[in-house]
Protein backbone atom coordinates (compact mmCIF):
# COMPACT_ATOMS: atom_id res chain seq x y z
CA UNK A 1 0.00 0.00 0.00
CA UNK A 2 1.44 3.36 -1.05
CA UNK A 3 1.12 6.19 1.47
CA UNK A 4 1.23 9.61 -0.12
CA UNK A 5 3.31 12.12 1.88
CA UNK A 6 1.62 15.25 3.20
CA UNK A 7 4.05 17.48 1.33
CA UNK A 8 7.26 17.24 -0.66
CA UNK A 9 10.30 19.42 -0.13
CA UNK A 10 11.33 18.70 -3.71
CA UNK A 11 8.83 17.83 -6.48
CA UNK A 12 9.20 14.59 -8.41
CA UNK A 13 10.96 14.56 -11.73
CA UNK A 14 13.11 17.67 -11.34
CA UNK A 15 15.42 18.36 -14.27
CA UNK A 16 17.71 21.06 -12.89
CA UNK A 17 20.90 21.56 -14.92
CA UNK A 18 23.31 21.72 -11.97
CA UNK A 19 26.44 21.32 -14.09
CA UNK A 20 25.75 24.57 -15.93
CA UNK A 21 26.99 26.39 -12.82
CA UNK A 22 29.94 24.09 -12.13
CA UNK A 23 32.62 26.70 -12.79
CA UNK A 24 30.88 29.30 -10.61
CA UNK A 25 30.49 26.77 -7.80
CA UNK A 26 34.13 25.73 -7.92
CA UNK A 27 35.34 29.35 -8.11
CA UNK A 28 33.21 30.50 -5.16
CA UNK A 29 34.27 27.49 -3.09
CA UNK A 30 37.96 28.03 -3.87
CA UNK A 31 37.66 31.72 -2.96
CA UNK A 32 35.93 31.03 0.37
CA UNK A 33 38.43 28.31 1.27
CA UNK A 34 41.37 30.56 0.38
CA UNK A 35 39.98 33.33 2.59
CA UNK A 36 39.44 30.79 5.37
CA UNK A 37 43.07 29.66 5.18
CA UNK A 38 44.18 33.31 5.40
CA UNK A 39 41.94 33.82 8.44
CA UNK A 40 43.42 30.68 10.00
CA UNK A 41 46.84 32.38 10.05
CA UNK A 42 45.53 35.85 10.88
CA UNK A 43 43.80 36.56 13.18
CA UNK A 44 43.74 32.81 13.83
CA UNK A 45 41.52 30.53 15.85
CA UNK A 46 40.41 31.40 19.36
CA UNK A 47 41.97 28.38 21.03
CA UNK A 48 40.25 26.98 24.09
CA UNK A 49 41.94 25.77 27.24
CA UNK A 50 42.36 22.30 25.72
CA UNK A 51 44.83 23.73 23.21
CA UNK A 52 46.41 26.75 24.89
CA UNK A 53 46.42 25.60 28.51
CA UNK A 54 44.91 27.22 31.56
CA UNK A 55 42.59 26.70 34.50
CA UNK A 56 38.86 26.05 34.42
CA UNK A 57 36.51 26.01 37.41
CA UNK A 58 32.90 24.89 37.42
CA UNK A 59 30.94 26.90 39.98
CA UNK A 60 27.39 26.76 41.29
CA UNK A 61 26.01 29.86 43.04
CA UNK A 62 23.06 29.85 45.50
CA UNK A 63 21.03 32.05 43.14
CA UNK A 64 21.36 33.56 39.65
CA UNK A 65 25.04 34.30 39.10
CA UNK A 66 26.28 37.89 39.17
CA UNK A 67 28.99 37.77 36.49
CA UNK A 68 30.23 41.32 37.06
CA UNK A 69 30.66 40.67 40.78
CA UNK A 70 32.61 37.48 40.10
CA UNK A 71 34.95 39.22 37.63
CA UNK A 72 35.56 42.15 39.98
CA UNK A 73 36.19 39.87 42.96
CA UNK A 74 38.73 37.79 41.05
CA UNK A 75 40.48 40.88 39.64
CA UNK A 76 40.73 42.35 43.14
CA UNK A 77 42.59 39.24 44.30
CA UNK A 78 45.05 39.36 41.40
CA UNK A 79 43.31 36.85 39.14
CA UNK A 80 43.21 39.04 36.04
CA UNK A 81 41.62 38.40 32.61
CA UNK A 82 39.37 35.63 33.91
CA UNK A 83 36.61 34.56 31.51
CA UNK A 84 33.28 34.09 33.25
CA UNK A 85 30.36 32.59 31.37
CA UNK A 86 27.10 30.81 32.00
CA UNK A 87 27.30 27.04 31.93
CA UNK A 88 23.88 25.42 31.81
CA UNK A 89 21.44 26.88 34.37
CA UNK A 90 21.54 30.55 35.43
CA UNK A 91 23.33 29.59 38.67
CA UNK A 92 26.04 27.52 36.99
CA UNK A 93 29.21 29.38 35.99
CA UNK A 94 32.35 28.43 34.10
CA UNK A 95 35.47 30.40 35.07
CA UNK A 96 38.48 30.21 32.75
CA UNK A 97 41.88 31.56 33.81
CA UNK A 98 45.02 31.89 31.70
CA UNK A 99 47.83 29.35 31.98
CA UNK A 100 50.41 29.94 34.71
CA UNK A 101 54.18 29.54 34.31
CA UNK A 102 54.78 26.95 37.02
CA UNK A 103 52.85 24.18 38.73
CA UNK A 104 53.12 25.99 42.06
CA UNK A 105 51.69 29.18 40.53
CA UNK A 106 48.86 27.16 39.01
CA UNK A 107 47.92 25.60 42.34
CA UNK A 108 48.15 28.98 44.06
CA UNK A 109 45.84 30.55 41.46
CA UNK A 110 43.31 27.72 41.86
CA UNK A 111 43.29 28.13 45.65
CA UNK A 112 42.92 31.93 45.38
CA UNK A 113 40.13 31.67 42.81
CA UNK A 114 38.31 29.03 44.85
CA UNK A 115 38.43 31.10 48.07
CA UNK A 116 37.41 34.28 46.22
CA UNK A 117 34.43 32.66 44.52
CA UNK A 118 33.15 31.18 47.79
CA UNK A 119 33.57 34.52 49.57
CA UNK A 120 31.89 36.54 46.80
CA UNK A 121 28.53 34.86 47.40
CA UNK A 122 27.92 32.76 50.54
CA UNK A 123 26.72 29.30 49.58
CA UNK A 124 28.75 29.16 46.39
CA UNK A 125 30.26 25.74 45.61
CA UNK A 126 33.23 25.03 43.34
CA UNK A 127 32.21 21.75 41.77
CA UNK A 128 35.39 21.09 39.82
CA UNK A 129 38.77 22.70 39.16
CA UNK A 130 41.02 21.50 36.33
CA UNK A 131 44.36 22.71 35.00
CA UNK A 132 45.80 21.99 31.55
CA UNK A 133 49.54 22.58 31.07
CA UNK A 134 51.10 24.08 27.95
CA UNK A 135 52.85 20.84 26.95
CA UNK A 136 49.64 18.82 27.31
CA UNK A 137 47.63 21.39 25.35
CA UNK A 138 50.12 21.48 22.46
CA UNK A 139 50.06 17.68 22.33
CA UNK A 140 46.27 17.69 22.26
CA UNK A 141 46.34 20.22 19.40
CA UNK A 142 48.69 18.03 17.36
CA UNK A 143 46.61 14.93 18.03
CA UNK A 144 43.44 16.79 17.07
CA UNK A 145 44.93 17.76 13.71
CA UNK A 146 46.25 14.22 13.29
CA UNK A 147 42.75 12.84 13.86
CA UNK A 148 41.39 15.09 11.10
CA UNK A 149 44.16 14.01 8.72
CA UNK A 150 43.68 10.30 9.43
CA UNK A 151 39.91 10.56 8.94
CA UNK A 152 40.39 12.16 5.50
CA UNK A 153 42.94 9.50 4.52
CA UNK A 154 40.62 6.65 5.57
CA UNK A 155 37.74 8.19 3.64
CA UNK A 156 39.99 8.42 0.56
CA UNK A 157 40.83 4.72 0.85
CA UNK A 158 37.21 3.70 1.47
CA UNK A 159 35.76 5.57 -1.50
CA UNK A 160 38.67 4.50 -3.73
CA UNK A 161 37.88 0.83 -3.03
CA UNK A 162 34.11 1.26 -3.29
CA UNK A 163 34.15 3.44 -6.40
CA UNK A 164 36.83 4.57 -8.88
CA UNK A 165 39.75 6.84 -7.97
CA UNK A 166 38.01 9.82 -9.60
CA UNK A 167 35.23 9.54 -7.03
CA UNK A 168 37.72 9.29 -4.15
CA UNK A 169 39.75 12.32 -5.21
CA UNK A 170 36.59 14.36 -5.78
CA UNK A 171 35.17 13.43 -2.37
CA UNK A 172 38.35 14.11 -0.37
CA UNK A 173 39.06 17.38 -2.21
CA UNK A 174 35.52 18.50 -1.41
CA UNK A 175 35.85 17.46 2.25
CA UNK A 176 39.06 19.48 2.56
CA UNK A 177 37.21 22.50 1.17
CA UNK A 178 34.38 21.86 3.65
CA UNK A 179 36.81 21.71 6.57
CA UNK A 180 38.61 24.92 5.56
CA UNK A 181 35.29 26.76 5.32
CA UNK A 182 34.34 25.49 8.77
CA UNK A 183 37.67 26.79 10.11
CA UNK A 184 36.89 30.17 8.56
CA UNK A 185 33.47 30.11 10.22
CA UNK A 186 35.07 29.47 13.62
CA UNK A 187 37.52 32.34 13.12
CA UNK A 188 34.79 34.80 12.10
CA UNK A 189 32.38 33.82 14.89
CA UNK A 190 35.23 33.60 17.48
CA UNK A 191 33.88 30.33 18.79
CA UNK A 192 36.55 28.68 20.89
CA UNK A 193 38.38 25.87 19.12
CA UNK A 194 38.76 22.99 21.55
CA UNK A 195 38.32 19.22 21.58
CA UNK A 196 34.56 19.68 21.28
CA UNK A 197 35.12 21.53 17.99
CA UNK A 198 37.38 18.75 16.75
CA UNK A 199 34.49 16.36 17.43
CA UNK A 200 32.13 18.72 15.57
CA UNK A 201 34.41 18.84 12.51
CA UNK A 202 34.79 15.04 12.51
CA UNK A 203 31.00 14.74 12.70
CA UNK A 204 30.66 17.15 9.76
CA UNK A 205 33.17 15.08 7.77
CA UNK A 206 31.18 11.93 8.49
CA UNK A 207 27.85 13.51 7.54
CA UNK A 208 29.26 15.09 4.38
CA UNK A 209 30.88 11.80 3.34
CA UNK A 210 27.60 9.93 3.77
CA UNK A 211 25.79 12.50 1.63
CA UNK A 212 28.39 12.25 -1.13
CA UNK A 213 28.38 8.44 -1.09
CA UNK A 214 24.61 8.44 -1.68
CA UNK A 215 24.96 10.72 -4.71
CA UNK A 216 28.00 8.81 -6.00
CA UNK A 217 26.18 5.49 -5.65
CA UNK A 218 23.37 6.73 -7.88
CA UNK A 219 25.93 7.99 -10.40
CA UNK A 220 27.56 4.55 -10.48
CA UNK A 221 24.19 2.87 -11.02
CA UNK A 222 23.39 5.24 -13.85
CA UNK A 223 26.81 4.68 -15.44
CA UNK A 224 25.81 1.03 -15.82
CA UNK A 225 22.22 1.78 -16.79
CA UNK A 226 22.77 4.51 -19.38
CA UNK A 227 25.71 3.28 -21.42
CA UNK A 228 25.80 6.12 -23.94
CA UNK A 229 24.55 9.10 -21.92
CA UNK A 230 27.15 11.95 -21.69
CA UNK A 231 28.70 12.17 -18.23
CA UNK A 232 27.49 15.74 -17.72
CA UNK A 233 23.86 14.75 -18.32
CA UNK A 234 24.25 11.62 -16.22
CA UNK A 235 25.55 13.61 -13.23
CA UNK A 236 22.65 16.06 -13.50
CA UNK A 237 20.22 13.14 -13.67
CA UNK A 238 21.77 11.44 -10.63
CA UNK A 239 21.68 14.62 -8.52
CA UNK A 240 18.04 15.24 -9.43
CA UNK A 241 17.11 11.66 -8.56
CA UNK A 242 18.68 11.94 -5.10
CA UNK A 243 17.76 15.59 -4.47
CA UNK A 244 14.62 14.82 -2.48
CA UNK A 245 16.49 12.43 -0.18
CA UNK A 246 19.39 14.85 0.24
CA UNK A 247 17.18 17.81 1.16
CA UNK A 248 14.98 15.73 3.49
CA UNK A 249 17.95 14.24 5.37
CA UNK A 250 19.73 17.59 5.67
CA UNK A 251 16.57 19.31 6.90
CA UNK A 252 15.99 16.61 9.53
CA UNK A 253 19.54 16.84 10.91
CA UNK A 254 19.42 20.65 10.77
CA UNK A 255 16.15 20.80 12.73
CA UNK A 256 17.51 18.31 15.27
CA UNK A 257 20.61 20.45 15.92
CA UNK A 258 18.78 23.79 15.95
CA UNK A 259 17.33 23.49 19.51
CA UNK A 260 20.83 22.68 20.81
CA UNK A 261 22.17 25.82 19.16
CA UNK A 262 19.39 27.97 20.67
CA UNK A 263 19.02 26.46 24.15
CA UNK A 264 22.01 24.15 24.68
CA UNK A 265 24.11 26.44 26.82
CA UNK A 266 27.68 27.60 26.20
CA UNK A 267 29.31 24.28 25.34
CA UNK A 268 26.51 22.60 23.39
CA UNK A 269 25.47 25.72 21.47
CA UNK A 270 28.97 26.19 20.03
CA UNK A 271 29.02 22.55 18.91
CA UNK A 272 25.52 22.81 17.43
CA UNK A 273 26.21 26.10 15.61
CA UNK A 274 29.24 24.54 13.97
CA UNK A 275 27.15 21.51 13.04
CA UNK A 276 24.46 23.71 11.46
CA UNK A 277 27.07 25.44 9.34
CA UNK A 278 28.64 22.11 8.39
CA UNK A 279 25.30 20.61 7.35
CA UNK A 280 24.64 23.48 4.94
CA UNK A 281 28.19 23.40 3.55
CA UNK A 282 28.29 19.60 3.27
CA UNK A 283 24.94 19.39 1.48
CA UNK A 284 25.68 22.12 -1.05
CA UNK A 285 29.22 20.86 -1.69
CA UNK A 286 27.91 17.43 -2.72
CA UNK A 287 26.05 19.12 -5.57
CA UNK A 288 28.14 22.11 -6.54
CA UNK A 289 31.69 20.93 -5.68
CA UNK A 290 32.02 17.14 -5.60
CA UNK A 291 29.98 16.59 -8.77
CA UNK A 292 31.85 19.20 -10.88
CA UNK A 293 35.22 17.80 -9.72
CA UNK A 294 34.07 14.32 -10.74
CA UNK A 295 33.00 15.68 -14.13
CA UNK A 296 36.40 17.32 -14.67
CA UNK A 297 38.33 14.20 -13.64
CA UNK A 298 36.16 11.53 -15.23
CA UNK A 299 34.77 13.09 -18.40
CA UNK A 300 37.20 11.11 -20.59
CA UNK A 301 37.92 8.23 -18.19
CA UNK A 302 34.68 6.89 -16.72
CA UNK A 303 33.41 6.22 -20.26
CA UNK A 304 36.70 4.92 -21.63
CA UNK A 305 35.56 1.29 -21.88
CA UNK A 306 32.33 2.07 -23.67
CA UNK A 307 32.49 1.69 -27.41
CA UNK A 308 30.74 4.34 -29.50
CA UNK A 309 27.40 3.27 -30.99
CA UNK A 310 27.69 1.72 -34.42
CA UNK A 311 25.98 3.55 -37.27
CA UNK A 312 22.84 1.91 -38.58
CA UNK A 313 23.32 -0.12 -41.71
CA UNK A 314 21.97 1.46 -44.86
CA UNK A 315 19.27 -0.34 -46.72
CA UNK A 316 20.16 -1.24 -50.26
Amino acid sequence: MFIRPLFRLVPDGTKIKFMRGRFIGLAVSALLSTLSVILFFYPGLDLGLDFKGGIVLEVRTPGPADFNLIRKSLAAKGVANAEVQRFGADNEVLVKIESQKTEAATQSTIDTARATLIASAPGTKVLEADAVGASVSSELFRKGLLALGISLAMILVYIWFRFEWEFAVGAVATLILDVTKTIGFLVITRLQFDLVMVAAILTIIGYSTNDKVVVYDRMRENLRKYKTMPLRELIDLSINETLSRTIATSSTVFLAALPLALFGGASLSAFALTMLFGIVVGTTSSIFIAAPILLLLGEHRLRRDIAPPKPAARKK
